[in-house]
């Protein structure tokens, strides 16, 4: 989602720039990848390292290793990271570290959550640091960024790629057939839960299922399981089989499907009456998309989407999570509003920044 506005950009400028498309692998899975390069029309990568799935320290070994040989043959102006997950942190270090170093771009810079347990956290704090150019969603970012050191020209507040491909799309996805296929119409709840300091705490899980036994009484929640998550579900004694289309699950009210991908899942999250995440992402999404967002996490590193969004966090306490969606959904659907920059045009202004450095 924040590769395809950007590579529109880049690659609408042929006489300005050469921009070949490297996927590491690290979502490898259809249907957490290949379907996503469909939806966005994103072309095919031009290099594929095919690292997959492994722990934080073997899977940022193998794709460090691998883009080595990658930046020694090609030898780069720009090497351009997205977001926060080990692909961002590995192949900013090896830029970094080259010799001669290639510069950095780093689009969605300056996020924070202040909680260094989270993985994303420590990708995220490593390469601003390594980073030339900074492009950030909002003001808080900037903040941190300066806060920690960073000089201000290399700052560039352009605003949130993730809603450029929400606004391209919305249409598309609205004529999406994913609610027939699945037999389901609102009202009802849309979740997501993949964080480690969810699905890896059996503890917290049992919680959170506790609070979506009691949100199923009032509305059907559709959950699309993230891979990682199933082990962990499966462990506390719930029956996950997920099959295409749609497999009911064995708890009343709560639906587990396959992943989905983004147009399909756009269109649900357009229509949900709630949606409960512990994505940022998703947490972006729904502020601009007018729906209430429950985040299942005690901090956000999109302060934004609180402020001035839907969004509320309720951790993984049952009971904080179940007062929060009664309050919801006795209350009217909240309206829009607007947030400064997200109005679909940032990879262009990242596009011009990149044009003129």
């Amino acid at each position: 989602m924040k590769i395809a506005p950007l590579l529109r950009e880049l690659r609408a400028r042929p006489d300005r720039f050469d921009a070949p498309l490297l996927h590491t692998g690290q979502h490898y899975d259809d249907l957490m990848s290949d379907v996503f390069f469909q939806d966005l029309e994103i072309p095919p990568p031009d290099v594929h390292l095919g690292v997959g799935s492994a722990t934080h320290a073997v899977q940022t070994a193998r794709i460090m290793e691998a883009f080595e040989k990658v930046l020694a043959a090609d030898r780069p102006d720009w090497v351009v990271v997205v977001g926060d997950v080990n692909s961002t942190l590995a192949c900013s270090v090896v830029a970094a570290k080259a010799s001669p170093p290639v510069r950095v771009a780093h689009v969605e810079a300056g996020l924070r959550s202040r909680d260094r347990t989270m993985p994303e956290e420590i990708n995220r704090i490593v390469t601003d640091a390594l980073s030339d150019l900074l492009f950030t969603t909002g003001a808080d970012a900037d903040r941190n960024l300066i806060a920690e050191g960073v000089a201000r020209r290399r700052i560039h507040r352009v605003g949130n790629v993730m809603i450029d491909t929400l606004r391209r799309f919305l249409a598309r996805a609205d004529s999406s057939d994913v609610m027939r296929r699945l037999g389901v119409a609102p009202p009802f709840a849309l979740l997501t839960l993949h964080r480690p300091s969810n699905v890896d705490d059996a503890e917290a899980l049992r919680r959170i299922f506790a609070a979506l036994d009691v949100i199923a009484r009032d509305l059907p929640i559709i959950f699309p399981v993230h891979p990682r998550t199933v082990k962990m579900i499966e462990s506390l004694g719930v029956r996950v089989a997920p099959g295409r289309g749609g497999a009911p699950a064995a708890r009343p009210g709560l639906r587990m499907i396959e992943p989905l991908g983004y147009l399909d899942f756009l269109h649900l999250q357009k229509r949900a009456r709630l949606i409960l995440t512990d994505s940022g992402g998703i947490q972006e999404e729904a502020s601009i998309l007018g729906v209430p967002c429950l985040t299942l996490r005690d901090n956000t590193e999109r302060p934004i989407t609180v402020s001035r969004g839907t969004n509320r966090l309720v951790g993984s306490d049952t009971g904080r999570i179940v007062a929060a969606a009664r309050r919801i959904l006795r209350a009217p659907a909240p309206r829009p509003k607007a947030i400064p920059l997200w109005d679909g045009r940032a990879a262009r202004r990242i596009a011009a920044v990149l044009a003129r450095s």
